[in-house]
């Protein structure tokens, strides 16, 4: 059974999933490759939480079962100008479903953890200790932060 700790943890994720879902279906989609504020259009930033959302899934994961490991990091931006991986010209649905499919499946692991759990560490290679709870904090504010940037398109 659930903690309250863990039980608030879990349903903050599950808010930042579902305010970055309901700002993707606000786009309009002639609109998803007008940047913004400057920076990466809404294409991108969908591409890029599905990369991002995809790599925290496994990272979850190590951490729950490998405290201790290394937890790599990756250079998005090295992902959104790579040719190959889309991010410019992609549609966007499958990037949408890999951040839901990632996201229930970190969602079902955090209801299970259990308090103690959230101090399994590892070493990110440009964070430094890295702990479940950080990646809880991570997480969950990537998808408001970029749920607020799609909003301000």
């Amino acid at each position: 059974m659930n903690t309250p700790e863990i039980t608030a943890l879990a349903l903050a994720y599950e808010s930042a999933t579902n305010n970055f879902l309901k700002a993707v279906e606000t786009l309009n989609r002639a609109d998803l490759d007008r940047p913004i504020n400057g920076g990466w259009s809404a294409r991108q930033i969908i591409h890029h939480l599905s990369d991002s959302e995809s790599q925290s899934c496994a990272r979850l994961r190590r951490l729950v079962a490998e405290p201790g490991s290394v937890i790599q990091n990756f250079d998005e931006n090295i992902y959104a100008q790579n040719t190959t991986l889309g991010y410019s010209e992609l549609p966007i649905d499958n990037a949408v479903a890999l951040f839901k499919a990632a996201r229930a499946a970190s969602f079902e692991l955090i209801k299970r953890l259990t308090p103690a759990q959230l101090s399994n560490s590892g070493q990110h290679s440009e964070l430094g200790k890295y702990s479940i709870s950080d990646w809880l904090t991570g997480y969950t504010n990537h998808a408001n932060d970029h749920a607020k940037q799609l909003l301000a398109n």
